[in-house]
């Protein structure tokens, strides 16, 4: 039976809750106020929607709502936070992050060693774990900030960021965390990760595009950011221009329904998460998970096959989207940095997908999903034996040396 196109690419970006959307429609048309607008009703009411919208954000992550300053989403939270702690310390000139971290986090890491800044990039182990000793071992007199990306969006890992945050406090530096893909579909709470700064973005958990916001601790230690755009006093002058209401209203409402839902989804979707691996490593025994196998995203799964490619699974499973890397990443040459930290080689990268699970996928769909890779897999062998969409450099070596791609 043909089904509709099935989205299995929930890290990439995930659908607007109808819920969500129907708060959001008011504010596109009859309430157009600009909530900088205080000498009107049309103001206030926009004020009074994005006060709203405040407090959910910080119910979910167990902040106070002076904490949150909304964005455009987590690629400029994270560079508000990097760079906003920078300035905030101009004696200091040392940065910490991982390799694993998003591009937004890297590329602005990048700019600071471009001003003349020092960074440190820690490497992970081979299920993409920071060791917390060498964290500790990296901070400096002129440490200013770390920055660890709470659950990775490629693999899944989810970090240890309690540990992380203690040798960062003994220390006093403060503590970032590009939490994008953890709100909303794991308990974030501020308090016990005792984060600093925290990024998130609505359209990673079925709110709208263009919305996110940046947390700033108030007290213990207070965060005192400097802003990196000029032009007006909006949010605290920390982030000036006129405000996104709609989209700021959908965040509110999409951080209100994750708050909600967070415990049974998380449930369900491991529970299809490891149907699919379960299903797919009895016909691939040698399939490989990438990332923790414990402590990772409920509904992420990064398979590295023994000699199917990413382009021919992609090619050939035309009515299920799944992707072979992150969507920050389809654009650059190399391959997956986050893969390549892992010590994936070259051919074993060829041949990963990712697949990420979402609050609209059903046990139908899985099924069909399956029902649908099993089948290219088992006609894939038929036809071409180890088959001719096996990456070339594999199909020399795969005989010879069963581990040196590192299959269990």
């Amino acid at each position: 039976m043909a089904m509709n196109p099935i989205y299995l690419d929930n890290h990439s970006t995930t659908p607007v809750d109808p819920w969500v959307l129907e708060q959001m429609l008011p504010y596109f048309s009859g309430h157009f106020g600009n909530p900088s607008s205080s000498n009107h009703s049309f103001g206030w009411q926009a004020q009074s929607a994005v006060d709203k919208a405040r407090d959910q954000v910080a119910s979910l992550i167990g902040a106070t709502s002076r904490e949150i300053t909304f964005t455009s989403g987590a690629t400029e939270s994270n560079n508000l936070a990097i760079q906003g702690a920078a300035a905030a310390f101009p004696e200091k000139r040392h940065f910490v992050t991982v390799v694993t971290e998003h591009p937004s986090v890297l590329d602005s890491a990048r700019a600071l060693e471009a001003q003349g800044y020092r960074v440190t990039y820690l490497p992970v182990d081979s299920i993409g774990r920071v060791s917390v000793e060498d964290l500790e071992k990296s901070l400096e007199e002129d440490t200013f900030l770390v920055s660890v990306m709470l659950a990775n969006n490629e693999m899944g890992t989810i970090q240890d960021l309690a540990s992380i945050s203690k040798v960062c406090r003994a220390k006093g530096v403060w503590l970032h965390t590009d939490a994008v893909q953890g709100v909303g579909k794991i308990e974030v709470k501020v308090n016990d990760l005792q984060v600093d700064l925290l990024s998130l973005s609505s359209h990673k958990f079925y709110g709208p595009k263009g919305v996110g916001a940046l947390y700033a601790r108030r007290k213990d230690p207070r965060v005192d950011l400097r802003p990196i755009l000029f032009g007006g006093g909006q949010e605290r002058s920390i982030r000036p221009g006129t405000l996104n209401v709609p989209g700021i209203v959908g965040l509110g409402a999409a951080c209100e329904s994750a708050e909600k839902h967070l415990v049974e989804e998380g449930i369900r979707l491991k529970e299809l998460r490891e149907r699919i691996l379960s299903t797919l490593r009895t016909r691939d025994p040698r399939l490989q998970l990438n990332g923790d196998p414990v402590n990772r995203l409920p509904g992420s799964l990064s398979l590295t096959f023994s000699d199917l490619t990413s382009e021919f699974l992609i090619a050939g499973l035309k009515t299920v989207a799944f992707s072979a890397t992150s969507a920050c990443s389809t654009e650059k040459a190399g391959g997956s940095h986050v893969l390549k930290a892992l010590g994936l080689s070259p051919h074993q990268i060829k041949c990963t997908i990712r697949i990420g699970l979402g609050r609209f996928n059903t046990e139908s769909e899985v099924g069909y999903f399956l029902d649908q890779m099993v089948s290219l897999m088992e006609s894939h062998i038929s036809a071409n034996g180890m088959g001719l969409f096996l990456d070339p450099e594999l199909r020399k070596t795969w005989r010879i040396q069963d581990d040196a791609y590192g299959y269990e």
